[in-house]
């Protein structure tokens, strides 16, 4: 029988990664969360790699509710235990964090599970069996992940696309204006930080970005 993640992929055309710095704490990210989600966010991540688990935990109790009837998951990053203390929609994991299979195992087989990927190898070690989706980058060089690899560049994006062993998100760098190419060189989504974290009309950015998104499809 299918499972319940299989049988409503989710959709990452717009995807948020929460920054607390850039929004301006806890309460700052709720409400970053309730405008972007207005203006077309279609998944939300809690990142946080600064904050105690209290923190965590309060917060994405505070975006679990918000979410609520929205159709749009909440993903935590890394803190499997924060995702089960919450019932959060899923956990993404990055190379250096708790294995794939690990994760999978303590989620069960109905919630969403993200793995980030920067290169080929990576892409090859992907379980379709156990992961949902990818993430890859980062594309541009970015400032708001202090231990992000080296800049991919479209270019070789672009070729990672070809062989995707799952839907892929890009991530790192990506602003108002960049998100079409990323789009039309194969990812089905694009994660944004600062596109829309600490933006005067959360709601407005996250509109252009999605329009930018749906103008990348029709070329892709």
């Amino acid at each position: 029988m299918p499972s319940q993640r299989e049988l409503n992929p989710i959709d990452l055309s717009l995807y948020l990664v929460l920054d607390p710095e850039l929004c301006g704490g806890l309460a700052g990210m709720v409400s970053t969360t309730e405008q972007a989600v207005a203006g077309g966010v279609t998944v939300v991540q809690l990142r946080a790699p600064q904050w105690k688990k209290r923190d965590w935990l309060l917060c994405a109790r505070e975006l679990k509710a918000v979410l609520a009837g929205s159709g749009v998951p909440l993903i935590i990053n890394d803190h499997v235990d924060i995702a089960l203390a919450v019932d959060a929609d899923g956990v993404h994991v990055g190379q250096s964090d708790i294995p794939a299979d690990v994760v999978r195992a303590l989620i069960g087989p109905d919630k969403i599970l993200g793995l980030s990927t920067n290169n080929l190898a990576h892409q090859q070690g992907v379980s379709a069996a156990i992961v949902d989706y990818i993430g890859v980058g980062p594309v541009y060089p970015t400032g708001t992940k202090k231990d992000a690899a080296p800049s991919l560049g479209l270019d070789e994006f672009a070729r990672l696309m070809q062989s995707k062993p799952l839907p892929a998100v890009a991530i790192g760098g990506i602003k108002a204006g960049l998100c079409a190419p990323v789009i039309a060189a194969g990812a089905d989504g694009v994660a944004v930080v600062s596109a829309i974290c600490g933006q005067g009309d959360v709601r407005g950015a996250a509109t252009g970005l999605l329009a930018e998104i749906v103008a990348g499809s029709c070329v892709a």
